[in-house]
């Protein structure tokens, strides 16, 4: 595996060997029942669980993107964040903090209020919001004005400088790898050094599609950037073993194995302990 690194305010977290960014979900309706956090007590318990279980990265929600999630306003969701985020702060002040969301102002908030680290962005650069649902709210972020064709969360990145991670709604690995390469040169037109790349598995895609993307994601090295795999109980699994969300976990295990084998340097789960072993035993 190459020696990626990923600099968080001036210490670099090696990718060398895979990390697991444990789901901590401040909302009521995310998929997976287990990952909703809405007290103090459970968001800090669920904060230390992560560490304590083996992950590298926590990434907080306040926004569901599963099929059919409600929409919720950017006011509700900063509202969330503003819960969560100082209680994980507190609990694990020095383990780097991810935010997933899809709005600019809402990326500006966490990283300027609370610190956050890394930007965690679902849309593909507000392609989408919520899965398969167009993003209509319109965003306009100050800037230099040859870059106003750019998408508003990537020119809010270019003022941020943290982290990004970008992820794909294509569904297939040729016209990922087209938006990808268009992409990554935008962001880097704006200053975004530190990009992770996500295949997007169980956005926009089929669940054959999804397969294909995983069979042939090492195909994704040749941007030379760190990919990220979020594979966790997703429909993808439970659809073709007939199971609920509660009985996914060995399936994951299984493509968390794949996408491992096939150049993940991070993976995105419920399950911290069994991604953490998967790593390990992936990294012999």
């Amino acid at each position: 595996m190459i020696d990626y690194t990923l600099n968080i305010k001036g210490r670099l977290l090696s990718l060398s060997s895979p990390k697991v960014m444990g789901i901590l979900n401040c909302t009521p309706d995310s998929f997976f029942a287990g990952s909703r956090k809405q007290t103090e007590q459970e968001i800090a318990d669920r904060a230390n669980q992560i560490v304590a279980e083996g992950g590298a990265i926590i990434d907080v929600g306040a926004f569901s993107t599963r099929p059919g999630a409600n929409e919720v306003s950017e006011e509700e969701e900063m509202a969330r964040l503003r819960f969560a985020l100082p209680i994980v702060r507190r609990e694990q002040p020095d383990v780097p903090l991810s935010v997933d969301t899809f709005r600019p102002d809402v990326a500006r908030m966490v990283v300027e209020e609370f610190g956050a680290d890394i930007i965690n962005d679902v849309s593909e650069g507000g392609i989408t919001g919520i899965v398969d649902k167009p993003l209509e709210e319109q965003y306009t972020v100050d800037g230099d004005d040859r870059f106003a064709s750019y998408p508003p969360i990537f020119r809010m990145m270019g003022k941020l400088k943290v982290p990004y991670i970008l992820m794909s709604v294509q569904s297939n690995i040729h016209d990922m790898l087209i938006n990808f390469s268009r992409e990554v040169q935008q962001l880097r037109d704006l200053g975004v050094k530190d990009i992770i790349l996500d295949p997007g598995y169980g956005f926009g895609k089929s669940v054959s599609e999804n397969y294909a993307v995983l069979r042939h994601q090492r195909e994704l090295e040749v941007l030379q950037l760190p990919i990220l795999a979020g594979l966790s109980r997703k429909r993808l699994i439970r659809l073709p073993l007939g199971i609920t969300i509660d009985e996914a976990l060995n399936g994951t295990t299984v493509v968390n194995t794949l996408a491992l084998i096939g150049g993940a340097s991070i993976l995105r789960v419920h399950d911290v302990k069994e991604a953490y072993q998967a790593t390990v035993l992936c990294n012999l």
